[in-house]
């Protein structure tokens, strides 16, 4: 199975172009205004005109308002949505949207439980726990934490760059890898040289283990 890859944190249009040119799977928004990436509805408007066909736009929310992200569906052509903040089942549903719920992981997660309440989520989005942010940390969690079988598809995120990307796939054999902060210049500003090189390993990662 081929590893997707979605980057997240775009807040310019030629870097958002950059990484669809590149192979990239997914094009993550960022629709909170405490994160640095954090992007207004014009400019998400004007970024996702920009991409070329079949890239996927994925819309980041952390316990938004139900008005504010509607306002948002029907300005910005957005694929799917994704819920990084404390939102229960029944209220990812609610939009009709596909939808990703992102986990923290905390050390008495329990991944099973997740299962169930988000049985009709699209992908658990694990991610490294930090208490004052939420994703786009740089920073990794215990893979171990994983459980081995799980009903939904598994998103890797937290602490991934281009040196531990295969690894990654090896160990996690997740459905995608997620990246923000370790393909950056920095906060919001993509590096096409690091995009291009994460995207080769991974690649390379799936050859070597088909």
């Amino acid at each position: 199975m081929r590893t997707r890859v979605k980057i997240c944190g775009f807040t310019r249009i030629e870097d958002a172009v950059e990484a669809a040119n590149l192979g990239v799977d997914a094009i993550g928004l960022v629709f909170y205004p405490p994160s640095p990436r954090h992007v207004e509805i014009e400019q998400a408007i004007q970024i996702v005109n920009a991409l070329p066909a079949f890239a996927t736009v994925v819309a980041l929310f952390v316990d938004e308002q139900e008005a504010r992200i509607r306002e948002i569906l029907q300005r910005v052509p957005i694929d799917c949505l994704q819920f990084h903040g404390d939102e229960p089942a029944k209220t990812c549903r609610i939009y009709g949207k596909r939808y990703i719920k992102a986990v923290s992981m905390k050390d008495n997660i329990d991944i099973q439980a997740l299962t169930l309440e988000y049985h009709d989520a699209d992908g658990l989005l694990l991610d490294a726990y930090h208490p004052d942010a939420k994703g786009g940390t740089g920073s990794q969690f215990d893979w171990a934490l994983i459980p081995q079988h799980c009903t939904l598809p598994i998103i890797l995120a937290g602490g991934l760059d281009e040196t531990n990307a295969k690894l990654a796939v090896q160990t996690v054999r997740p459905y995608a890898l997620d990246i923000s902060s370790g393909v950056e210049l920095k906060k919001g500003v993509k590096d096409s040289l690091k995009m291009a090189a994460f995207i080769k390993q991974v690649n390379e990662s799936d050859k070597a283990t088909t």
